[in-house]
Order: C-alpha cells, then sequence, then structure tokens
C-alpha cells in the first residue's frame, strides 16, 4: 500500500500550536506520513514570541538533503522561512529535487504581533517560491505586504489576488480571518474563475495555528492526490471544526484543536 507523505518547512513553536508541531499534528489526522525541515527554534506560548533562533544555513541545507536523497514528499508546504537567504535556498532545492504540490503558507507575523520575516523576505517569496507554488495561502495582512495594496473591500481583495496569481502561484486562497463580517469568506483564485468558501465566524480567542493547520491540511490532501478545488474545501472544514473546539490553556491565544474533527466523524459513525 502507498504511503502518502508530506513535508512541512518551517519553524518550531515551543507552545505546539502552530509551526511544524501544528503541521504534523495536522498530516497525521488525514492519515498522511509527516516529515519536517526547521528553519528557526522560536520560544513561544500562547501570550506571543518570546524569541526566534534560526537554524545555521548549512543545518537546513541538510536537512532538505537528507529528506530529497531518501523521502520524497508527495506534497510540501513552507511556513515560517525566516529570512530572504533561506527562502532562496527552500526554492532551490524544491527545484533541485522537482518536489511538486507545494503549498505557501507565507507566515509574516505571529498571533501574538512578532514578525517572523523580514521586510528584504518579501522579494525573495516573490522573486523565488511564488513561481513555484501550487497554492499561496494568505491572510489578508500577508497578502496586503505582498502585493502593496491595502485590502478593505472584496473588490481589493480581488485584485489582490489578481496580482498574486500574477507572481506564478498557480491557485490563491486569501483568507478572511481577518475582516469583521458575520461570516467568515476564504477566496480562492486560479486566473481563471473566482470563488468563495464561506463559514460562519467563531466567535474565540483560540486560534493559535489556524493559518498553519489550514495550509498543512491542503498539503495533506494534495498529497493523497486530491484536485486543489477539493483540497481547500476539506482544509476549510477541518480548520473550521478545529476552531470551534479551539482548547483553552494558557493564559492567551491558545491553539485550535487539531483531533476535533476526526474525533467527531467518529462519534457520528
Amino acid at each position: 500500500m502507498k504511503v502518502c507523505k508530506a513535508l512541512t518547512v518551517a519553524g518550531s513553536d515551543s507552545g505546539g500550536g502552530a509551526g511544524i508541531q501544528a503541521d504534523i499534528k495536522t498530516f497525521q489526522e488525514f492519515g498522511v506520513y509527516g516529515m519536517s525541515v526547521l528553519t528557526a527554534v522560536t520560544a513561544q506560548n500562547t501570550t506571543g514570541v518570546q524569541g526566534v533562533y534560526p537554524v545555521p544555513q548549512d543545518g537546513l541545507e541538510q536537512q532538505l538533503t537528507s529528506i530529497g536523497s531518501d523521502l520524497k514528499p508527495d506534497a510540501v508546504k513552507t511556513g515560517m522561512l525566516f529570512s530572504g537567504e533561506y527562502i532562496e535556498t527552500v526554492a532551490f532545492f524544491i527545484k533541485k529535487f522537482g518536489w511538486s504540490n507545494l503549498v505557501v503558507d507565507p507566515v509574516m507575523v505571529a498571533k501574538g504581533g512578532a514578525s517572523l520575516l523580514g521586510e528584504e523576505a518579501l522579494e525573495a517569496m516573490k522573486t523565488f517560491m511564488l513561481p513555484l507554488a501550487k497554492v499561496i495561502t494568505p491572510n489578508i495582512p500577508e497578502a496586503e505586504a505582498l502585493t502593496g495594496i491595502e485590502i478593505t473591500s472584496d473588490e481589493a481583495r480581488r485584485e489582490a489576488a489578481r496580482i498574486l496569481f500574477n507572481m506564478g502561484a498557480d491557485y490563491v486562497v486569501i483568507k478572511g480571518g481577518h475582516m469583521e463580517e458575520e461570516f467568515v469568506s476564504d477566496l480562492v483564485y486560479n486566473g481563471v474563475e473566482l470563488w468563495e468558501l464561506v463559514d460562519k465566524r467563531v466567535y474565540t480567542k483560540n486560534t493559535h495555528g489556524t493559518g498553519c493547520t489550514f495550509s498543512a491540511a491542503v498539503a495533506a490532501e494534495l498529497a493523497y492526490g486530491k484536485t486543489l478545488e477539493n483540497a481547500v474545501r476539506n482544509a476549510k472544514k477541518f480548520i473550521q471544526t478545529a476552531i470551534e473546539h479551539g482548547i483553552d490553556v494558557g493564559s492567551g491565544h491558545g491553539p485550535v484543536n487539531h483531533f476535533a474533527y476526526r474525533r467527531i466523524l467518529h462519534e457520528q459513525h
């Protein structure tokens, strides 16, 4: 039986709610074998990021080489890539090994407000990473940073999606969690069609790891060979359930609940 494999290239969250911890938990819930390449270690909890410690450049390269020489991933997702140099390195190895089904989550700012991607890395993201992406999954602030336009309306968000698509990604998903509406709408664009995935807003502080988890769910579904449309729809269901059943730990933003979706499915059967 074929084992579907997914690789996350991202930072470590010591609090366990986001980063590679969230990605591996998500892969596990989808029945996908998860692998990781660490870009940085963060000292982090529910109140914010207390420190960011990058993995040495040669350590990043060796991790990518180790995966590429032995374990071909069926999908790859990137999270916090730390710097322009690291982005260029990761893109080089993705091309070198011919990895496909790349999900780019352009992580820039943590829930607590700490910057996780320097300004100089924006150009590297646009130049090296987006042309390789099957899909990019920015939230509103990330889409604003990448496109340079202020997104305060549906029309502005559509324009941002077109700009991001023209940077090279096959699909663009601009998440709507930062908008203020009663319903959360994620905008999906493939260069031809624009459509929205809508769900009711959950009013909770326990949303840490939302973006990481959603993009990891998309990658897991792509690893199975699902179409991008189906992967995004299933990932949306997964993250909606994870937010609805967020875990109330710590004194800040608690994490989403990675095992809620499978538990509910099990109870229904």
